[in-house]
This record gives C-alpha cells, structure tokens and sequence, in this order.
C-alpha cells in the first residue's frame, strides 16, 4: 500500500473513532437518570469557572421601588451560589432619552451615580467581590467568592463627549453595550422604527470604538444593527462581543444575529453569548419554552463556528428566563442538558467561563 492511501486511511479511521466516540459519549448520558446528571452539573461547577456576561440586576438593586417591566429577582448574590454561578456582567441600563445637551447630561449623571451606587453596594458584601480582569475572576473561583464586572447597557450614556468612556473605564466599567433599540450618536440600533441614521457606525461611533479599544472596555454589539455589527468589526484592533443575542435563523428576532455575524464574530476571536428571554428563543407561549430551547441556540452556535466562540448572557432581571431557568439558582439546568447531548466536560467548561477568560485576554484584561 502507497503512502496516499495509507494517509487516506488513517484519515478515515481517524474520524470514524471520533465520531464513534461522540455517540458513545451521547449514549452514556442520554442512559442516566436525572439524579445522576445533576451529580455529574453540580461536580463540574465545583471546578470550573461559571460566567454569565449579561444581567440588569443592578438597576433593580439600587431602585427597588421601580416597575422595570419585566419579572425582577432573578439574580441575588445567595442565587448564583445555590445555582455554581461564580461571575456576572452586572449591566446599568440607560433608557434612552432626548439627544440634546440636557439629555445627554443627565444620562451621563444618571448612569454614573448608579454605578457609583451599586460599585459600593457590591464592596459591602463580603461574599462578593469587584473583577476587572481574568485573574480577578479567576482569584475569586479559587477563594469562593462571587465575582461582579460592572458594564453599561447603551452607549447613550457616552452622550457625544468622547471623554466620557475614560471616566466610566476609571469607575470600573469593563464592558459598553453600544446601542439599546433605538439609534444613538454612536450608531444604528437593530429594532429603532426609524430605520438606520448612520448607515451603521457614526464617525462619532468609530472614535469611539478606537477609544474603547485603547482603555480596554470591551465592545458589545448586542441590540445593534446588521451594519453596525460589521462596522464596529472593521474598526475594533480587539475581539468583540454579543453578549446576549440570539440565533436569527432559529427564531427571526431583529434582535439575533445572523449566520453571517455569527461567523464574522468568531473569525474575529468574539464571543457569542446566548439570550434566555423566551422571544429569542422561540415563537412558542412563554410556558412552553425551556432550557431545551435554550441549548438548540448554543447547539446552533457551536455547530456553525465551534465551541470556542459560545456562551451564555442571561438577561435576567431585563427580561431574560425560560422554564427551567427562571433565576440564577438554575443555571445548571443548563450543564445537564448540555450533558445530555454529549458535551464533553472540557466543552462545558469552555461554554461557561473559559471561552470568556481567553476573550479577556485578547482585550489585554
């Protein structure tokens, strides 16, 4: 037998094991009992590093009196320990408002107080603690104690003074959603009744995309347009993130991504954060969407660009939450069915911190 075909051979018993051992992989955990699969979740999140990239939980905890419109609690330090949640992206949400000077002033000194608000509220809760980095979040798995990144949802808060991103970076701020849904000075939103403004990026949004890039905030294309989104990736020197979108082509939400920004996304070394707010998922009534929704996104995901680029943004206390992950406490109903599929436990634990450690890295944090 020539060298050719013994190549070819080995090639092709090569992927016969793997996809063998896949299946088998499959089989052995769709044969356990629940009992058993919790076992297994609860045994990986001892050991693994667990991070959600999204929750508006901030805003409800330093304004408890408000209707956010939406179901509230979700996230409470004592629920991300009962569910082996160990880190979250706490976002302070800003509504967008008028675009003239006054507006845009009291954004700034709305979205700065809250933060200062919650920043202390969090230094006074000694089972948690402030991360700026990966070795922070890192630190904090190995002592037990809860991590809190602290991230603006809505690039509003910017306002059109550039200088603004350094203030918030010095605050503690590692992550900007650039738009919520509705166009601002930075750039186009996806959902805004008006249509596009921008035409994706302003030239204000450009300088601030460089900005974000130089003080190490991370950009997050979440709520923004299709042409913002490749925009922002002709621009940023650093990997990006959509830190709690959807699928597109599961469910047509103007609000998911597309095949074509997914893909985009990952060739750029970003992340891919699944939503759990039950229209991202599916067009079913709210009952009738679970984490098995959930997972066909991640599934999705991982099948289109690999598991390197997938993780998970709840969204809750914004809106987020399905049956079977209605707070934090139940977040590893979301290891068991990813168990029950055959991830491998170094899949998993890709999925839920380690993807998002290597993205840290990239951004120099």
């Amino acid at each position: 037998m020539n060298s050719f075909k013994l190549s070819v051979t080995y090639v092709c018993l090569t992927i016969f094991f793997t996809l063998l051992s896949s299946s088998l992989l499959k089989s052995q955990s769709s044969s356990k009992t629940l009992e058993e699969l919790q076992e297994q979740a609860a045994k990986i999140h001892k050991k693994i590093l667990t991070v959600d990239t999204h929750n508006d939980t901030a805003l409800t905890i330093n304004n408890p009196e408000e209707d956010q419109g939406v179901t509230t609690g979700q996230v409470t330090f004592p629920l991300m320990k009962k569910g082996g949640l160990d880190a979250s992206l706490f976002a302070l949400y800003i509504g967008q408002g008028n675009r003239d000077k006054r507006g845009l002033d009291s954004a700034k000194y709305y979205v700065k107080d809250n933060l200062l608000r919650f920043r202390r509220y969090v230094e006074d809760y000694k089972a948690a603690s402030l991360a700026y980095c990966s070795e922070d979040l890192l630190r904090n798995k190995r002592n037990g104690v809860t991590s809190v990144m602290l991230a603006i949802e809505n690039g509003y808060a910017i306002g059109v003074d550039i200088s603004n991103l350094e203030m918030f970076r010095d605050i503690g701020v590692r992550a900007i959603t650039i738009c919520h849904n509705d166009n601002n000075d930075i750039c186009d939103a996806s959902r805004d009744k008006n249509g596009p403004e921008h035409n994706g990026l302003s030239d204000f949004g450009r300088e601030v995309i460089k900005e974000m890039n130089r003080l190490g905030i991370i950009v997050d294309v979440s709520h923004a347009s299709v042409k913002t989104v490749f925009d922002v990736l002709e621009v940023s020197e650093a990997p990006i993130m959509a830190s709690h979108s959807g699928v597109y082509a599961i469910k047509n939400h103007p609000r998911n991504l597309r095949d074509k920004e997914i893909i985009a996304i990952a060739e750029a070394g970003g992340l891919i954060q699944v939503a759990t707010g039950r229209f991202f998922l599916s067009h079913l009534p709210k009952d009738s969407v679970t984490v098995k929704h959930l997972v066909d996104h991640i599934d999705y995901v991982k099948n289109l660009v690999g598991i390197d680029y997938v993780g998970l943004g709840t969204d809750f206390d914004g809106g987020g939450g399905v049956v079977g992950l209605e707070n934090a406490s139940k977040v590893k109903n979301i290891t068991i069915e990813l168990l029950r599929r055959g991830y491998t436990e170094e899949e998993i634990e890709k999925f839920w911190g380690a993807n998002f450690i290597r993205f840290l890295k990239s951004q120099n944090l």
